[in-house]
């Protein structure tokens, strides 16, 4: 790895412009946002906030590119390969990528470089595999016809991406919407336009996208409300919380009706029976799986509910693990988590601390981390309760950090109960060395991903996605092409 943090000074020395019909442009407005580095709250940089004038701009980009372009004939063979060179791409510069990602989001640097930049690349060469695999089929209608299913791309597709995992999830969606020959408009978060902004510089200048296929907007709330009412746009992709999820459905409805597809908060729960296979291990998982990210995750564990027999030494390890956990600047190799994302976010998580503390009983953290280095930054310190009732604010709500709640449960019949007594249903895990519980439990738990032994598998070939206010609609697996995709049925009377 090249000195990035060098390049990237350099290359922030430029405000990020908007990217739109194969060009790079000004926003037409006068407004501007600036992206803060969450270590030290020092200005990265500065952007022009796309208004509805420039969504639309890109929007009809997309649509006549989605209609009229080269897009829509070409071969799928070509389009796998072009797929392919965007993986190779950002593996080129999976060093730059990773720099921007930590410096903007507050992820440590080697959750960038090991988590996020590998997956990055690999969805597009998943993706490519998929182009010419998705099948019609005939079907048994009467006698005198044939009838046909084909699956056609949607169209102009508004991608909206979350803040959280800035690239990786906005490659998960380019990498589906593109493959099923779509035309995208992509917004990321005002928070974290880095990464994406310097992939459409790479994509420009070494992968030769037909111009409109891909636009990128930059911009907060408003830019995405206008993505959500385009009436040029076919479907909206959203992930982030479950608040604005409700906002894009409404501006999809208002507008032409609008396909849309949600990938929404969490409030995962995850149990440990006291016949669990091996409790060193299952505990490691328990904080690695939560405060990882710093807790930044839509599906991590927040809700621990541990049978009795375990609960006391369980919370005295977990609590352990916290305090000796190092809050660190990103960079710095001896870092164990980063600061939270924004302002705004990481006053919320406190607000939720201070909640805390009066909803359980406060086991490890409970503080901003401010020592050092850390003075000007955004760091929580892991942040533990314990003897949480279920009905509890802080059990109930999506704290999206360093924050976990621990609930004892007596048998089988009350740790389900607990676990679905959530308005979300994103995630839920199990320990348990009973396969026929595992296998009992896993079918009561009322939630789009069930993880048995191990907290968070995840792989492009399952399907990624939740129930109830965590939101509808799937990614990855072919289960997404159903996403990008509308099925079209043809008779021929013979």
């Amino acid at each position: 790895m090249h000195d990035t943090r060098a390049w990237a000074r350099q290359w922030l020395q430029t405000p990020r412009n908007l990217y739109i019909d194969g060009g790079w442009r000004s926003a037409s407005g006068a407004r501007t946002l600036a992206t803060v580095d969450p270590a030290d709250q020092s200005t990265l940089t500065t952007y022009g906030v796309a208004n509805e004038v420039d969504v639309e701009a890109a929007a009809a980009a997309a649509r006549r590119a989605s209609r009229a372009g080269d897009w829509p004939r070409m071969a799928r063979r070509d389009r796998g390969k072009l797929l392919q060179r965007i993986a190779a791409v950002i593996r080129d510069h999976a060093d730059e990528l990773a720099t921007l990602e930590s410096l903007d989001n507050g992820k440590l640097l080697r959750e960038s470089v090991e988590d996020d930049l590998p997956e990055s690349a690999d969805v597009f060469d998943y993706y490519a595999g998929w182009v010419d695999k998705h099948y019609g089929e005939t079907c048994p209608v009467g006698h005198g016809f044939i009838n046909y299913t084909v699956h056609e791309p949607v169209g102009a597709c508004g991608l909206i991406v979350p803040w959280n995992f800035p690239l990786l999830m906005a490659c998960w969606k380019l990498a589906m919407a593109l493959a099923c020959g779509n035309t995208v408009v992509i917004k990321p978060s005002e928070h974290t336009p880095l990464s994406l902004s310097r992939l459409f510089e790479l994509l420009d200048e070494r992968v030769a996208l037909p111009p409109g296929v891909v636009n990128l907007v930059l911009g907060d709330g408003e830019t995405g409300a206008a993505i959500a009412r385009s009436p040029r746009l076919d479907k909206v992709a959203f992930t982030g919380s479950t608040r604005t999820g409700r906002a894009v459905l409404a501006g999809a409805a208002a507008s032409n009706l609008k396909r849309v597809s949600l990938e929404l908060g969490g409030k995962s729960p995850n149990i440990l029976f006291a016949d669990l296979p091996d409790r060193d291990a299952a505990v490691a998982r328990v904080y690695a799986a939560l405060f990882s990210h710093k807790g930044e995750k839509c599906s991590e564990p927040t809700r621990l509910l541990v049978q009795r027999p375990l609960y006391d030494n369980v919370v005295a390890e977990l609590a352990a693990m916290a305090e000796a956990a190092v809050c660190g600047h990103p960079f710095a190799p001896t870092s164990q988590q980063g600061p939270q994302c924004h302002r705004a976010h990481f006053e919320s998580v406190m607000r939720y601390v201070e909640l805390g503390r009066a909803e359980g009983r406060l086991v490890a953290g409970g503080v901003a981390d401010t020592r050092g280095e850390n003075a000007n930054g955004l760091f929580v310190r892991p942040t533990i309760f314990a003897d949480v009732d279920n009905s509890a604010r802080v059990a109930q709500e999506e704290i999206f950090g360093p924050v976990l709640v621990i609930t004892p449960f007596e048998d089988e019949d009350e740790a389900v109960r607990l676990a679905n007594e959530t308005s979300y249903g994103l995630a839920a895990g199990l320990y348990t060395a009973d396969v026929s519980r595992a296998h009992r439990v896993a079918s009561r738990l009322d939630a789009g991903m069930v993880f048995v032994n191990r907290y968070g598998c995840y792989d492009f070939a399952s399907p990624f996605g939740g129930f109830k206010q965590s939101g509808h609609g799937k990614e990855l697996g072919r289960h997404s092409l159903a996403e990008f995709t509308r099925t079209k049925s043809i008779w021929i009377a013979l």
